[in-house]
């Protein structure tokens, strides 16, 4: 199991799909994933720091966890079955709950805790990124920085 850092969320265009992308933390493998809007808003907004007026859905089960007594340990990327990603969200006492990764990532992000993904599953879907790779690394990382929330939003048409 490795450790993995969020890098991000672009739209892939033409489909204008969001795509989150995490990347292993001692290792030189990337995980791309792709989520919904309304997930993907929510990481964007974690990630700039934007506190909404009032609690978003991952905001509300943030603070039913810590309502309930409860503690998130880690998020877990723990399959891929026909395209699509498991993940559980893994409380003290060992307790598990299934759950989407996208969901999943959007809570630890909010409450800080590290995201794991199994070796099956990088092995499946991870991506190697060459040296000469790390530019375009690098150029998501600056469209990171300067989309957003609002380019997240469905668009008629």
């Amino acid at each position: 199991m490795s450790e993995m850092h969020v890098i991000g969320v672009r739209v892939e265009q033409p489909q204008n799909a969001p795509v989150l992308l995490l990347r292993e933390s001692e290792g030189d493998r990337y995980l791309p994933i792709w989520i919904g809007q309304t997930e993907a808003t929510a990481i964007a907004l974690e990630q700039q720091g934007v506190e909404p007026a009032r609690p978003l859905t991952h905001d509300l089960i943030k603070n039913l966890i810590e309502a309930f007594g409860r503690t998130l340990e880690e998020v877990r990327i723990v399959d891929l079955h026909e395209g699509t990603f498991y993940a559980d969200l893994v409380f003290d006492g060992d307790m598990r709950v299934s759950a989407r990764p996208s969901d999943s990532i959007a809570i630890a992000l909010r409450t800080g805790v590290p995201i794991f993904a199994e070796e099956s599953v990088l092995v499946e879907a991870g991506l190697v990124m060459p040296d000469e790779r790390e530019d375009e690394v690098e150029k998501f990382k600056e469209f990171l920085e300067s989309v957003s929330p609002d380019d997240f939003k469905a668009t008629d048409g």
